[in-house]
């Protein structure tokens, strides 16, 4: 069966030209100087990816990382420098949202001239003004100026226009989170209603949870170069080691596009490295459940060298029963002085969403600082509330140097567990309710 691409990016580039003074530049364009009087800054380099019809694709990346300017070449507002874009299908872009808005019309005027310049005809626009204007929910103030809005009913009714054209690709860029907590709902639930009806989304968030949810696969951008590919989970957690400079840039050209989870996770090992600044490996003691696809990475200054699980009655397990106590361990190992280390725990379910979490520094249990050749004990004790199925436990070692954060070592799902319930309520957590009925 021949695949359909709803978008296809070959070998895209997007260049700018940086100048020390605005002189320069008009010498440039006169004329009047064969010396080039710019740097090349490259928003993107050679970027290639392939997007399927139905498809939930999220792009992730630091700031500067040139997820925006993605975006904006798919969806025409720039163009690319070098390389092409292919697009089978109509775009709703919720990029810069209400910028095509004339601030002196009204907000109804307003849906009319984005429907005008969305393609469509005045009577299209007419059967869809009703679903437009009851997404946006902002009431009279329809027919008042949009310079008379506050921020948030403006984002609300732009909004409202782009989600309501029925598209058949959707290009969203951190524009689910605008509003009240309750329009963010409507926003999320109108998302979800696209990915059942098959369309295509393209989705740039810095809110992880909500990559990890909604996308099928994660392009991971950095410094305008397409760093890695893979699932939501995977690329989360090299993002994370991007982000405090703990993951080994790969060679130009030698991005990683592994789906395999397992292959993914030895490159992200290889790329953390063994051993720490003393030469001592990660052997020793190891948790029962970690293996070869436990994702660690660090400085090594001092690592995490054994975990486990035990129930309420102290005794190792990797099943606990809901309602129950039960305790993460962790031992440390330190091999340099550290002015005052932070343990942390987080627990995750099968998808890499972090479902909670807590450190010594939030609990304040633990602000001193260590010596070198020293180990400590650290113990996670709490009841399980948690619905019952399987989740990942993930351990961090960190701190400040100065104004500086340091990550020693982590270990990204170093051990399962298993929770056990006869009694599932809805989402994550059980508030173990009491609940009475009485007559009236």
């Amino acid at each position: 069966m021949k695949q359909t691409y709803a978008i296809r990016v070959k070998n895209l580039s997007k260049m700018y030209k940086l100048y020390d003074k605005p002189m320069d530049r008009l010498k440039e364009s006169l004329g009047l100087t064969r010396k080039k009087k710019y740097k090349e800054h490259y928003a993107l380099r050679d970027i290639n990816i392939d997007i399927k019809q139905g498809e939930t694709v999220g792009i992730i990346g630091t700031n500067g990382s040139g997820k925006s300017t993605i975006l904006k070449i798919i969806t025409g507002v720039l163009n690319p420098t070098a390389g092409e874009v292919e697009v089978d299908g109509r775009i709703s872009a919720l990029l810069e949202l209400g910028a095509g808005f004339n601030m002196e019309y009204n907000g109804l005027e307003n849906v009319y001239l984005n429907g005008t310049m969305c393609g469509f005809s005045k009577e299209e626009i007419d059967g869809r003004l009703q679903a437009i204007l009851d997404f946006a929910d902002i009431g009279d103030y329809v027919y008042q100026p949009v310079k008379t809005y506050s921020s948030g009913m403006f984002v609300r009714l732009a909004f409202a226009v782009a989600i309501n054209i029925d598209p058949e690709i959707l290009i969203v860029d951190e524009a689910l989170s605008v509003g009240d907590v309750f329009f963010q709902a409507k926003c999320y639930h109108k998302f979800e209603e696209f990915k059942k009806q098959g369309k295509t989304i393209l989705f740039v968030s810095h809110d992880l949870s909500s990559v990890s949810k909604y996308c099928d696969r994660v392009i991971l951008l950095n410094k305008g170069e397409k760093l890695a590919e893979g699932s939501p989970k995977e690329m989360i957690d090299i993002y994370k080691q991007v982000l405090v400079g703990q993951y080994e840039i790969p060679d130009e050209k030698d991005e990683v596009n592994l789906l395999n989870d397992e292959e993914l996770h030895a490159h992200a090992k290889g790329a953390a490295g063994g051993g720490n600044a003393n030469g001592k490996g990660a052997g020793g003691r190891r948790s029962d459940a970690q293996d070869d696809r436990t994702l660690e990475y660090g400085t090594k200054q001092a690592m995490i060298t054994e975990c486990f699980v035990t129930d309420d009655k102290g005794v190792k397990t990797t099943a606990v029963i809901k309602g129950s106590e039960f305790s993460v361990h962790m031992f440390v190992e330190f091999y340099e002085d550290l002015p005052a280390p932070i343990f942390a725990c987080s627990i995750k379910n099968p998808l890499g969403v972090e479902i909670t979490g807590t450190n010594t520094m939030v609990e304040k249990a633990f602000l001193e600082p260590v010596t070198a050749g020293t180990g400590k004990e650290i113990v996670f004790t709490q009841k399980m509330s948690l619905q019952g199925g399987e989740y990942l436990i993930s351990l961090g070692l960190t701190g400040y140097e100065g104004d500086q954060f340091k990550v020693y070592h982590r270990l990204y799902d170093v051990q399962n567990i298993t929770v056990i319930s006869d009694k599932n309520t809805v989402g994550y957590y059980d508030m173990d309710s009491k609940v009475t009925v009485k007559d009236v």
